[in-house]
């Protein structure tokens, strides 16, 4: 079962749709949600990210957009704006892939933050520009700080308990194509 999931990418696929779909779940219960509550890691954004790197032929852009898209409509978030610059965080790590291959750990995770900052960052100065109300700076802070702590939880667990992780250079599939 584990080496079918691994040689077909159409397994993780439907793996990460399956997990995207529980988080949204997850994030529309009523739990926590009291005033002045601190707010929680963005899941889908680390999962997005460590599975990126780690393998992003696994994860083609008209799956994240529809995942994000619906996320935005579900979430009442501005409609595309995040979608879009989660699209554009993902296809500046699809186009480093040889680079990310090599990273260690450490540096990958300050890529990742990084990455998380700039695109609070963007999505916040959008708002500035349009003139939309938003939540207070500190609040967004407080979550991509913990979205940035909870990356290395989320790499683990695919690691563990999918087997996700970066082809070794020069690693090919049983179709003798090279990862």
């Amino acid at each position: 079962m584990n080496r079918l999931l691994q040689t077909d990418p159409w397994g993780y696929r439907g793996l990460f749709l399956a997990l995207a779909l529980l988080l949204l779940f997850l994030r529309l219960l009523p739990l926590g949600n009291t005033a002045g509550a601190l707010p929680g890691p963005d899941l889908m954004l680390c999962l997005t990210l460590a599975w990126m790197m780690r393998r992003p032929d696994f994860l083609p852009v008209w799956m994240l957009v529809v995942v994000f898209l619906a996320e935005d409509l579900i979430l009442m978030r501005p409609p595309g704006l995040w979608t879009a610059l989660v699209l554009v965080a993902t296809e500046f790590l699809r186009a480093r892939t040889a680079l990310t291959r090599e990273l260690n750990f450490l540096v990958e995770w300050l890529l990742a933050s990084g990455l998380m900052l700039a695109m609070l960052l963007v999505y916040r100065t959008v708002f500035v520009v349009t003139l939309l109300p938003q939540p207070p700076f500190g609040f967004a802070a407080v979550q991509v700080a913990w979205s940035a702590l909870a990356y290395p939880v989320v790499v683990g667990l695919s690691r563990l308990v999918f087997d996700l992780r970066k082809p070794a250079t020069g690693e090919i599939d049983d179709q003798g194509r090279r990862l």
